[in-house]
């Protein structure tokens, strides 16, 4: 039978995904490869399969800003359920403890909690977690039964937010540092109300600058196909555009010629930021650059033009 595949082709931009829940992050980006016939993608921090929400995706040249989205601060929607721990702290876990509510839980008392996890705290990865052991991720362990010590790290929650409580259900918002489980933070927060939990629904609306309003859905995209590649890659945001909060640097053509080729160059006013959006002529990206020892724009990861 003929292969009826089309050929993989180079494909640069951000793919802002709004990924549905029951898929986990690895087979969103493999559908969404295939529709984009791309060479090379990648996903930027996993969401589990019972979350859903916000995905980039980096296509091609993009890749080369993919660790800059992992480390970026992320935005979370949750529903905490009261009362019941599970194997791997949300949904998707089988039952292992249940405890009784708190006989009078009031918002003052959930506000209370709330307050003593804002800032920076520290947290303990939990053993479901892509984290590696001895070259084994943590999972992987943790579905063999095995339990292993994992190093409590220092994370940032820099806003907290009650939103709604009805039963024993709590809704509550995050925004939070690279590195935070939100699993880990549902079940803290029911210990700390004397009780037990789990998360029961979790949906990310923010990764560094992007937004869920600007995501499309597996369905959005599949429709799209159906117009052609240029109709699919209408749908990429600019690689520069995982960068926005960093300062711009705008190059001459000469400076441009000679950065692009691996050399340092002297910009007037250049700010000594540790990161640098650099451009040349007619607005176009050529990448991340920082101002070295010497006072000069030194290129640290160019972008190919085409």
């Amino acid at each position: 039978m003929p292969n009826t595949r089309p050929p993989r082709r180079d494909v640069d931009g951000i793919l802002l995904l709004d990924k549905p829940a029951g898929l986990t992050s690895n087979r969103a980006l493999q559908a969404v490869k295939r529709l984009f016939a791309a060479r090379k993608a990648g996903h930027t921090g996993t969401l589990d399969p019972l979350a859903t929400g916000l995905l980039p995706l980096c296509f091609g040249e993009a890749t080369k800003v993919s660790g800059f989205l992992l480390d970026a601060d992320k935005g979370y929607r949750v529903r905490c359920r009261l009362g019941v721990a599970t194997t791997t702290g949300d949904a998707d876990g089988e039952v292992i403890e249940t405890a009784a509510m708190p006989p009078v839980l009031a918002p003052a008392d959930v506000e209370a909690a709330l307050a003593a996890f804002r800032g920076r705290i520290s947290q303990t990865p939990p053993m479901y977690s892509a984290l590696k052991h001895e070259g084994r991720r943590l999972y992987e362990l943790a579905r063999e039964g095995k339990e292993v010590e994992r190093k409590p790290r220092e994370i940032e929650i820099y806003d907290l937010r009650l939103l709604e409580m009805e039963g024993d259900m709590l809704e509550y918002d995050v925004h939070c540092s690279k590195g935070a489980y939100v699993r880990t933070l549902s079940e803290d927060i029911a210990r700390a109300l004397g009780t037990v939990g789990h998360v029961a629904a979790l949906r990310r609306y923010k990764v560094g600058a992007f937004d869920e309003a600007d995501a499309v859905t597996l369905a959005e995209l599949e429709e799209a196909a159906e117009g052609g590649m240029a109709a699919l890659d209408a749908k990429l945001a600019p690689i520069d555009g995982a960068l926005t909060h960093w300062p711009a640097v705008d190059l001459n053509a000469d400076s441009a010629y000679y950065l692009t080729r691996g050399q340092a160059v002297f910009v007037a006013g250049a700010p000594g930021d540790a990161w640098l959006r650099l451009y040349g002529p007619e607005k176009r990206f050529l990448g991340i650059g920082a101002v070295d020892s010497t006072g000069k724009v030194a290129p640290k990861r160019l972008i190919r033009s085409k």
